[in-house]
């Protein structure tokens, strides 16, 4: 069994717990309060910035060239869609510079930059790439569920199209190939650390989207 599949089949019940999220079912059936998308995008765009620093991290750490290209255009592209973010989805939605600029990270997304983060910069590149594929995966699996019960007009079908897309899966399955063809050189210590770095990650998707859900600040104080 390779990794990805393992690892896989190990957190499958978090996953489906993840899909079972009043965001995702609500985001299909377009019945999410604009409150919440708003909330989850600007989190989301400050989220980004810190990933993409992480794949920066994990290309250099990388072992061959191609996978420097890969890491180091995949830190570009997070970059690149957090500042669509900007032009499209916060425009679309009224929300503006100042808006962002003003809201600060949530405990759940400054709990997830920052497990990132420091997993980058603290830990060997297998388990650098094993923290970074949740967001990865987990956000294409998502996609695709969510976009085979989608309702016609659903006014989030342009997120849902750009997590379902050819594009970004292709990007996804590259991930685990190389993630696969690591894990093979690893030792027994090095393949639990990735594991235990996955899961992490997922939890933290998991978290990431209950808080938006609930539009959650820091620390629940809001609550």
């Amino acid at each position: 069994m390779s990794f990805s599949q393992d690892v896989w089949q190990r957190n499958l019940a978090l996953y489906q717990k993840t899909l079972a999220l009043p965001f995702n079912q609500e985001l299909a059936n377009g019945s999410l309060s604009r409150e919440a998308f708003c909330h989850y995008v600007i989190q989301d765009a400050h989220y980004l910035v810190a990933y993409g620093r992480a794949l920066a991290v994990c290309g250099a750490k990388a072992y061959e060239a191609d996978d420097i290209i890969q890491f180091t255009q995949g830190a570009k592209e997070a970059i690149v869609v957090e500042r669509s973010l900007h032009d499209g989805f916060m425009k679309d939605f009224g929300i503006g510079k100042a808006d962002f600029e003003n809201t600060p990270l949530t405990l759940a997304c400054h709990h997830y930059t920052s497990f990132l983060t420091a997993t980058a910069w603290s830990e060997s590149y297998p388990v650098v790439l094993a923290s970074l594929l949740p967001c990865f995966w987990i956000y294409a699996e998502v996609g695709k569920d969510i976009v085979s019960q989608s309702i016609a007009n659903n006014p989030y079908q342009a997120w849902i199209d750009t997590y379902s897309g050819e594009a970004f899966n292709e990007a996804v399955r590259n991930v685990l190939i190389t993630i696969d063809r690591i894990a093979e050189r690893c030792d027994a210590d090095t393949l639990e650390k990735m594991h235990k770095a996955y899961t992490k990650g997922a939890e933290l998707e998991w978290l990431f989207w209950d808080s938006a859900y609930h539009q959650r600040q820091w620390l629940g104080l809001d609550q």
